[in-house]
């Protein structure tokens, strides 16, 4: 058996382009750790504000709690009525778009990257997440790159979606399988 080895020192993604220049990331990370991943910023209004300033869609009644992380906001879709819990990590390398009445719960994950651990140069991989209407998103639960997440969906506390979820399903686990149907009174 042929076994190579990991080459970090070949790595190379400069096909990859996050979609704005030097300049405005580095001020976009300023701006982030200053109003967002700061805890003492509870004010979701100027939160909403920003994100629009910077190029996200943001829809209307949206409650973004203090110590939310989201790389890059020109890659967000968020629709109405949205509520984003405290410690919720949105690594957005690449378009996240998030579905109305839709309740990711405190620290979950959005995770659009990866990387190919049968390459030898551990090659970047990206891929987008579509969270669909009325989902959730359990507390401390992560959302793997490629993931759809179907309406009404919800996926339980801790556990990890590796595989699109079926509408009107509860999944839990790591990796998240079906437990259940979703029924709302």
């Amino acid at each position: 058996m042929n076994h190579q080895r990991v080459r970090l020192d070949l790595y190379d993604n400069s096909w990859y382009s996050p979609g704005a220049g030097n300049f405005k990331r580095i001020l976009w990370y300023v701006i982030n750790v200053v109003f967002f991943i700061n805890p003492l910023n509870p004010v979701s209004s100027i939160k909403v504000s920003l994100l629009r300033l910077f190029g996200a869609t943001i829809g209307e009644g949206v409650v973004i709690k203090p110590g939310v992380n989201i790389k890059y906001p020109w890659n967000l879709f968020v629709g109405n009525q949205v509520w984003i819990g405290e410690g919720v990590w949105i690594d957005n390398l690449v378009k996240v778009a998030i579905g109305d009445h839709v309740c990711i719960s405190q620290g979950a994950m959005l995770l659009t990257g990866n990387h190919n651990y049968k390459s030898q140069t551990f090659d970047l991989v990206v891929s987008p997440i579509m969270l669909e209407n009325g989902c959730w998103i359990g507390a401390r639960s992560t959302v793997c790159p490629g993931v759809s997440c179907g309406t009404h969906s919800v996926l339980a506390v801790g556990s990890v979606a590796t595989h699109n979820l079926e509408a009107w399903t509860i999944y839990q686990g790591n990796p998240a399988k079906a437990v259940r149907t979703r029924t709302v009174i």
